[in-house]
């Protein structure tokens, strides 16, 4: 069974961490095999007295943000299998390192991810919502480059990806630039695919599987297990994070860093995106498909969510233009 490094970002993560910790450590999978690195931003909660319960191996993060957490981590990664878990993921069942870890037995599979978000009643109903979704961009929707099981669609993604079902989990085949948003929320990937990362200090989820993908053949398992994501516990931090989202991205594309290709994955999704958002009613009539499918109020959220996301993106991109780029600042982020 090959070792594994589960690499978490942290920064005031008081709220979710113990969760994500306890998770980990209720695993199957052979404790000696298993190593967890915590790369903390500077937190001044009780973040790092949780983590020391778990592991010794915490670093500095001086950068701060998620990515730059992910870099710092990967430089003290000894595994043989790299495993990307945010401080608000929860591992819903023990076996999972174990059936994560299975597809790798087949040579050709560079990278493993969970194929849904688990979802769970005692939720929040944000994070109910971005279960249900498969995203926690609803954007993503229109795009068809989402990469969790969406109740709307009965997909994984619409991004025309070459599978094959191999009982416990789907070999996906990735070609750019058509690509669903592989890489974050529980992705596993071999340490040696990641060479030219591990001196690096950013590590962009779905720009890595975006350059995999473009230097060669990029097998992939979509595995048929959930894992928990805490999204949001209210609008504003909602708003927030999708505020920091296209701020970061507009800010790191400026300096060239970031390589996934937006503006070439759906343009007619786009103009779909934007033009119900303005007339509603298609928004509405999605809400309602979702509830007839799985019956919970958190659908209600949907037209809101689409709103705040046209309304954040547009005019953060406006704003960006005409005042230059900056990226969001971590002085209060909490999860």
């Amino acid at each position: 069974m090959p070792s594994i490094s589960i690499l978490i970002p942290t920064l005031n993560s008081e709220r979710v961490l113990q969760q994500c910790l306890e998770s980990i450590a209720a695993q199957d999978y052979p404790s000696d095999q298993v190593e967890i690195i915590i790369a903390d931003g500077g937190s001044t909660d009780e973040t790092l007295a949780i983590a020391r319960r778990y592991t010794s191996s915490i670093f500095p993060n001086p950068l701060k943000t998620g990515e730059a957490g992910k870099a710092v981590a990967l430089q003290h990664a000894t595994g043989e299998i790299v495993a990307f878990i945010d401080s608000d993921n929860i591992l819903p069942t023990t076996d999972w390192l174990s059936r994560m870890i299975a597809p790798f037995a087949d040579e050709e599979i560079v990278g493993t991810e969970p194929l849904e978000y688990t979802y769970r009643k005692e939720d929040s109903y944000i994070t109910r919502y971005c279960a249900l979704m498969g995203m926690n961009d609803p954007l993503c929707l229109f795009l068809g480059n989402y990469d969790r099981y969406c109740t709307l669609t009965g997909e994984w993604t619409e991004m025309p990806v070459e599978i094959v079902d191999q009982s416990s989990y789907l070999k996906a085949t990735l070609q750019p630039p058509y690509l669903p948003t592989i890489g974050a929320n529980g992705f596993l990937v071999r340490r040696t695919a990641l060479t030219e990362w591990q001196t690096q200090d950013y590590f962009f989820d779905i720009d890595v599987v975006h350059e995999l993908a473009s230097k060669t053949k990029c097998q992939v398992g979509k595995v048929k297990v959930g894992i928990v994501h805490i999204f949001s516990g209210s609008v504003t931090t909602f708003v927030r994070k999708q505020q920091r989202r296209v701020n970061d991205y507009l800010y790191y594309r400026a300096f060239g860093l970031r390589k996934y290709q937006w503006q070439k994955t759906n343009r007619a999704g786009l103009v779909k995106f934007i033009l119900s958002c303005v007339f509603v009613l298609p928004l509405v009539m999605q809400s309602a498909r979702g509830w007839k499918r799985k019956p919970d109020v958190a659908w209600l959220f949907h037209p809101l969510a689409c709103w705040i996301t046209l309304a954040t993106y547009g005019s953060e991109t406006i704003r960006a233009f005409l005042f230059g780029m900056q990226t969001q600042s971590r002085a209060e982020w909490k999860q």
